[in-house]
């Protein structure tokens, strides 16, 4: 019996079949793309491959904190932690990525021709596609937010129609 409250991992294939499925994936994307005979056979295996390693390593993280009852309150906390700290690196990344775009769209640089946007680059209209990701982007947040609202007052024909 372990004396402490920690989840040591037993040895598992899924990490490194995983990485071989997603590696595959972009030569099958890229014989696909390319046209080689067979890249359409190559995409389909390995994107098959890769859903299919997500499934059943999934399936031994929910085995493991359910049935075995390896993952205590303590893990849960640290598990939640790590989520935490992914959304702020991705957070961080995309305020990393803006703060880009928006340097160099107030002062562009002599290696965009010191104009913005740089020569050659056609400006998409803001009130075509742009405002229709919008749109599509803040109604899925507005009824995700109204689903989960709904959840958590137990209101299930709610959360359904949401």
């Amino acid at each position: 019996k372990q004396q402490h409250p920690f989840h040591m991992v037993d040895h598992s294939p899924w990490p490194l079949l995983t990485a071989f499925a997603a590696f595959s994936l972009v030569f099958g994307l890229v014989f696909y793309m390319h046209k080689y005979e067979g890249g359409f056979f190559a995409l389909m295996l390995s994107l098959g491959s890769l859903l299919l390693c997500m499934a059943l390593w999934w399936r031994d993280v929910i085995r493991e904190a359910t049935f075995n009852g390896d993952h205590t309150v303590k893990v849960q906390k640290h598990l939640a932690l790590g989520m935490l700290l992914f959304i702020t690196s991705e957070v961080m990344f995309f305020v990393a990525f803006f703060w880009a775009f928006f340097h160099m769209s107030l002062a562009p640089s002599i290696e965009v021709g010191g104009v913005w946007p740089p020569k050659g680059i056609e400006v998409l209209n803001a009130w075509e596609v742009p405002l229709l990701n919008t749109i599509i982007l803040l109604s899925s947040g507005a009824t995700t937010t109204w689903a989960h609202a709904a959840i958590l007052a137990n209101k299930k024909q709610q959360g359904i129609i949401a």
